[in-house]
């Protein structure tokens, strides 16, 4: 997302040179929405993948969100002719001829979730689609799209920070066999180690107007860091590098999203593979950042009302 959308200036040129060295070292999972830039991420990775093997790579593509010229949040369609449509726009945009997961990127709260997994269910017969993802469901919406269709994943965000998912959503995810691909795992670069207090955010970037991003909720947010950073030199490893490590070490049934721009911060990004945590180290871990210590929301208010993962009861 970040290379079209909401995180201020992007460079397609180093975009594309980022998704090519991905891919050369290993990565096989892309994934992107249609929303991302308004159609523009995925002809990004149509071009990049013009000259790589579409064969070698996953494309992830999430659907529904209704934005205007403006760029503003509308809702979210999971209707099934929605579904049909927005796909029949993604496999051009991306010079494919089908998608490997397909996924409504939230919830609509005005279409039972069988009517949506059911339509992608029928676009999977056709051959047009693999497998069926969540994003950001609860358990009931869980638990109701996998009696309809088997799911492969859902997209949630997880990290140090945001933990929000052990409590019910991991347990019945495993219960179900369902995967988790985890987005944020940096927290949007809050838990990089590379945010500073003076960092001053265009006017197009979204994190500008993240609770957690601001104010008082930003110096603690930062001080978190540093306890985090402490156990990462005691490592050898920079901060990104553990909170990404921390992520992969919840277990086999979790694939952390990172979210790199450049190939730069890609390299880092790889190097938490070569890390593997103790049982000490997991507990400096925890300790430096525990549960619940972020301080605001993930996202700005209207946001949150989005997420269904976020709803108790």
């Amino acid at each position: 997302m970040g290379m079209s959308d909401l995180y201020g200036a992007a460079d397609d040129a180093e975009s594309i040179a980022t998704i090519h060295a991905a891919i050369d070292a290993g990565i096989t999972l892309l994934d992107t929405g249609d929303f991302y830039g308004m159609g523009h991420n995925e002809l990004l990775i149509r071009d990049a993948l013009r000259d790589r093997d579409r064969s070698k790579v996953l494309l992830s593509v999430k659907f529904g969100a209704l934005r205007d010229p403006a760029g503003n949040w509308l809702g979210f369609d999971g209707r099934p002719v929605a579904v049909k449509n927005a796909l029949a726009y993604t496999l051009r945009r991306l010079g494919t001829d089908h998608v490997d997961i397909y996924r409504l990127g939230r919830t609509d709260p005005n279409v039972p979730i069988e009517e949506t997994v059911g339509a992608i269910a029928e676009m999977i017969k056709a051959g047009y689609v693999r497998h069926i993802g969540l994003s950001e469901a609860g358990v009931d919406t869980i638990r109701r799209a996998a009696a309809t269709h088997p799911i492969s994943d859902l997209q949630i965000e997880y990290s140090l920070v945001s933990r929000g998912i052990e409590e019910s959503i991991l347990p019945v995810c495993r219960e179900l066999g369902i995967g988790v691909t985890a987005y944020g795992v940096l927290s949007r670069g809050l838990i990089s180690g590379h945010w500073t207090n003076d960092r001053q955010l265009a006017a197009n970037d979204f994190r500008k107007y993240a609770p957690r991003f601001g104010g008082e909720n930003l110096q603690r947010n930062l001080a978190l860091v540093e306890a985090l950073r402490a156990v990462a030199d005691g490592r050898n490893a920079t901060v990104a590098q553990v909170a990404i490590a921390w992520v992969l070490s919840r277990g086999a049934d979790i694939v952390p999203l990172v979210g790199a721009r450049t190939r730069e911060r890609l390299q880092e990004a790889l190097g938490s593979l070569r890390i593997a945590l103790s049982a000490d180290d997991l507990k400096r871990i925890e300790d430096a950042v525990p549960i619940g210590a972020a301080a605001g929301d993930r996202y700005p208010t209207p946001m949150m009302a989005h997420l269904e993962s976020e709803h108790k009861g």
